[in-house]
């Protein structure tokens, strides 16, 4: 008879696996003196934290926490009802939890229950005194919380973690690179759907829609669809939402990234540029030119490699080929994050490994063109890099 998470749950990550990361984890906490983790996560699509650790997702910035002692199991705090209600999350859907705790705490509410979840993180490890904690993410945690546990646990030792976890998170297992091929087929699927709903008189927003709804039919969980649409011979770029109402004509330029996550709540993306008639020439050059970088850039991504160094070819090729130099992250690692570490980007410090899921986008952009390509690939041990996705490199003529 099915468990209730199975019959709810559309995939879970293997018990197996959780505890391959929870050992690896305090593998590096006893080499480090660290007896509990800290961190917070408010949303499933820059805050891949939790989720990695519990398999459950945080949704719509309502804050969870997870206490993770070194030598026992984890206290998490979720948004929820005090005692004697039950706790969140239920407790069949989470693992390797001893302690379930949820207060209605809410952020914009500020000092009237802003700082619950901080407060039972005092309560929890106020007990051990001289303990050493380790903050995982302290970008994502919140100015209060960070301030409130910080202040009122004065007896402790806190030290950013963050690294320590993202040296161990970046590299994926078996499992998670199976799961994230399965990402990348539903996406190469969706992009065959997406190019039927292009059509001359719809507007943007319309289409996106569409292929959002086609991502949450095949059971995705979270979508980062970006659209952009543009008259022949004008550069067509993706736009945020608020950009997404103009009228598609015939002979437009229509650029789609299908950044979506799938069931398990990994991470892909899939880009590609569709235009309703002939491409113009100066599009075909500049997408030629598109993958040549791409190319450039999976020669050299190999283990030990230095992203800086990516980053700085990358550049050089632009300066070559006449155009500018990338300003944004064209590349990046992905998994519960939709952008993880490492970035290829001149600050980051984390060498490139084996068995990273790295997406790989560079762009070629003029003021009639922008030229692109965009799909991930795992890091191969020797030899080429694995691309996870089929679509064909080329500009979509419909």
């Amino acid at each position: 008879m099915n468990s209730e998470a199975d019959i709810r749950i559309g995939t879970r990550i293997s018990t197996t696996e959780l505890e391959r990361r929870w050992k690896a984890v305090r593998m590096q906490m006893k080499e480090r003196g660290l007896d509990f983790l800290v961190l917070q996560n408010c949303t499933d699509s820059l805050g891949g934290y939790l989720k990695w650790f519990t398999d459950l997702p945080t949704r719509n910035n309502y804050p969870a926490t997870v206490i993770f002692p070194r030598d026992d199991e984890m206290i998490t705090i979720w948004h929820g009802p005090r005692p004697p209600a039950e706790p969140s999350p239920p407790a069949w859907s989470i693992r390797g939890v001893k302690k379930r705790i949820s207060v209605p705490y809410v952020p914009t509410l500020g000092k009237s229950s802003g700082t619950f979840d901080a407060e039972k993180v005092v309560e929890e490890l106020a007990q051990y005194k001289n303990c050493n904690v380790g903050l995982v993410g302290t970008e994502l945690m919140s100015a209060a919380f960070y301030k409130c546990i910080v202040e009122q646990l004065n007896t402790a030792k806190f030290e950013d973690a963050t690294n320590m976890v993202d040296a161990i998170k970046a590299i994926k297992s078996d499992e998670e690179i199976q799961l994230t091929r399965e990402v990348c087929e539903m996406q190469d699927s969706i992009f065959e759907y997406a190019l039927t709903r292009i059509q001359p008189g719809k507007r943007d927003y319309e289409i996106h829609a569409d292929i959002v709804h086609r991502c949450l039919e095949m059971g995705g969980e979270q979508t980062n669809i970006m659209v952009g649409s543009a008259a022949a011979n004008v550069a067509s770029k993706q736009l945020p939402l608020h950009f997404w109402n103009r009228r598609i004509e015939e002979g437009d330029q229509f650029t789609l990234l299908i950044e979506a996550n799938g069931p398990s709540g990994l991470w892909a993306e899939l880009g590609r540029t569709i235009c309703l008639g002939k491409a113009s020439l100066e599009l075909e050059e500049q997408c030629e030119l598109a993958i040549k970088a791409q190319k450039l850039t999976l020669s050299l991504l190999k283990p030990g490699a230095d992203p800086a160094a990516i980053f700085k070819a990358n550049n050089d090729f632009m300066k070559s080929i006449g155009y500018p130099e990338e300003k944004r992250i064209f590349a990046h690692g992905m998994g519960y994050d939709m952008v993880e570490r490492p970035a290829i980007d001149c600050g980051e410090t984390m060498k490139i490994a084996a068995r990273m899921n790295i997406a790989v986008h560079p762009s070629v952009v003029s003021a009639k063109a922008a030229g692109w390509v965009c799909e991930n690939y795992i890091i191969a041990e020797t030899g080429e890099n694995e691309c996870l996705h089929k679509t064909v490199q080329k500009i979509f003529e419909i």
